[in-house]
């Protein structure tokens, strides 16, 4: 790991200033728990010159329900305290189990749920300090080499797979990200216009410009009759990364869906949204025969690599499986 700069923001603007001095010969990082960061540091993936520490700032870790209802996350809430925080729990249950289910409770009680959203992609070439090094590297390498948890969708230039499980279900309640710039400029953004899809050199995996800290996630407050459920499917019930997981947040009225929405993670390059699946629940009631139709159509149009096809018919049984738990919590 080679030598770098260590500086205590105290305040988002700093921090926003700090960042934006950065140069791609001397790049400047922000950190929060740290936990990929200080592991691409160590890989010799990333070598920043500068990194401005994020924890000393006031007021980023705050979390809780605001007047008109959203729930407001800082972005150095931990994804220990989303997950067992009451709140969090009643409101936003599934949110709640995707916390719960990332890494190890040590890893939860230090990693941020910003920094969580900000983390690379999940993928050994890519972690490949040998892979970085090589000049004129043609094309991703795991589509002809080991690829077994790679994507299934989406995977025509890069078959990377976003490394968030939280990401899954804060697009599945259409949740936004709170960006601070240069001056105090503000912008929201929808979790789910905020991921792009990651290439395998240096290319941007979100909209987060130069200069900009993620401050904030916000949740919408949710109508009455919302439903909604989380799975994570690994190969190991211990500590693993996903094969896939999905989130579901439905809207009924008794027995019937008003509206559906259906995000799956770890399958394509962003978290994937099954819309087809969406249009064949609504105005329906769930049964098995309908969260079945409903998962066909959810892996319909896979493109599994070489060895990764299992994926599909997992994923379609955890769509199925979650649509179910969704709709009887």
């Amino acid at each position: 790991m080679r030598s770098f700069e260590w500086i205590d923001a105290s305040s988002v603007e700093q921090a926003a200033t700090l960042l934006a001095s950065g140069s791609a010969k001397a790049p400047v990082l922000a950190k929060a728990g740290g936990v990929d960061l200080l592991d691409l540091m160590k890989e010799g993936i990333i070598a920043p010159a500068r990194l401005v520490n994020l924890k000393t700032i006031p007021g980023l870790a705050r979390y809780g329900v605001r007047p008109s209802g959203e729930m407001g996350l800082g972005a150095l809430t931990t994804l220990a305290q989303i997950a067992s925080a009451p709140e969090m729990r009643e409101r936003y249950r599934a949110l709640a189990d995707a916390a719960d289910h990332a890494a190890t409770p040590q890893v939860r009680n230090a990693a941020t749920i910003g920094g969580n959203l900000l983390q690379k992609p999940r993928c050994w070439y890519f972690r490949n300090e040998f892979f970085h090094r090589m000049d004129g590297l043609d094309g991703d390498p795991a589509r002809s080499g080991q690829n077994e948890y790679h994507s299934i969708f989406d995977n025509g230039k890069t078959s990377l797979v976003h490394a968030s499980t939280p990401a899954t279900a804060l697009t599945a309640y259409d949740a936004k990200v709170e960006l601070v710039g240069l001056g105090g400029k503000q912008r929201l953004v929808p979790v789910r216009e905020f991921f792009l899809p990651p290439m395998m050199k240096s290319g941007r995996e979100t909209v987060i410009e130069p200069g900009e800290v993620l401050t904030e996630v916000i949740l919408p407050a949710l109508p009455s009759g919302t439903k909604a459920a989380y799975h994570k499917q690994t190969e190991r019930e211990s500590y693993d990364w996903p094969i896939c997981d999905v989130a579901v947040v439905l809207r009924m009225e008794g027995q019937t869906i008003r509206s559906a929405s259906i995000w799956m993670g770890w399958v394509a390059p962003t978290p994937r949204r099954a819309q087809e699946s969406e249009r064949i629940l609504i105005g329906k009631s769930i049964n098995e025969r309908v969260a079945a139709e409903a998962a066909r159509a959810a892996v319909a149009g896979a493109t599994p690599l070489s060895k990764n096809a299992y994926k599909v018919p997992i994923l379609e049984v955890v769509v199925r499986r979650t649509i179910l738990a969704a709709a009887n919590a």
